[in-house]
């Protein structure tokens, strides 16, 4: 399954178009927010999906049976990149938990990379909803090698992953890879640089939330 969120006309692509824009881009704070912003649409829109039930509510004047989340997914991230993106989860899902994943690119002498995972920091995932957060998911190497190792330690119980922009590559890795997971896209774009940078995209992440790295 996956949801394509600019397939709507909806003020979501209002914030993409902002992200993507190479001089708007260049404001630190707006470019974070913009990532909020529809990390909380997405979740919005996740939230749909879930299990759900009645409980009652107790009011100053009465009862009132409202349908509430079974349960409260976890939410991860690879960092750096996808914090304010899974800030926008955690706005909607904010009793639920975090998990924390530092995984890169480890370029070969042959110019090719393998995806190197450092640390994961992550909650008891066993029977739970997991939904792992990454702003772009270009080759999705990462996100499938995180996936993996989380799920050789745990018995996940219904597996999300979200990214603001996707390859059409990196969307075929992760479907191969993990037929079993529910993929919450804000764009797909065609095409990916030799360096396996998405084309249009918007550029590095990382560097406009957060600074060029050394």
């Amino acid at each position: 399954m996956i949801f394509v969120l600019n397939k709507t006309d909806t003020i979501a692509n209002q914030f993409l178009a902002e992200l993507r824009d190479a001089v708007i881009q260049q404001d630190k704070a707006r470019f974070k927010r913009n990532q909020e912003k529809l990390g909380g649409i997405l979740a919005y829109e996740l939230s749909k999906t879930l299990q759900y039930e009645t409980k009652e509510i107790a009011t100053p004047l009465g009862t009132a049976s409202i349908n509430m989340p079974a349960d409260e997914p976890v939410i991860g991230v690879v960092l750096r990149a996808g914090l304010p993106f899974h800030q926008g989860f955690l706005n909607f899902f904010d009793r639920s938990s975090s998990a924390f994943i530092t995984a890169y690119r480890k370029v070969k002498r042959n110019a090719s990379f393998v995806i190197q995972v450092d640390h994961i920091s992550s909650p008891n995932l066993d029977d739970q909803v997991f939904i792992l957060c990454d702003t772009m998911l270009a080759t999705g190497q990462s996100v499938v090698q995180v996936c993996k190792e989380l799920m050789a330690q745990y018995n996940i119980k219904e597996l999300h992953v979200a990214a603001v922009i996707a390859s059409t590559e990196g969307v075929a890795h992760v479907r191969a890879n993990l037929p079993k997971a529910k993929l919450w896209i804000c764009a797909v774009d065609d095409e990916m640089t030799s360096k396996a940078y998405i084309v249009p995209g918007l550029g590095d992440a990382g560097d406009l939330a957060f600074g060029e790295k050394a």
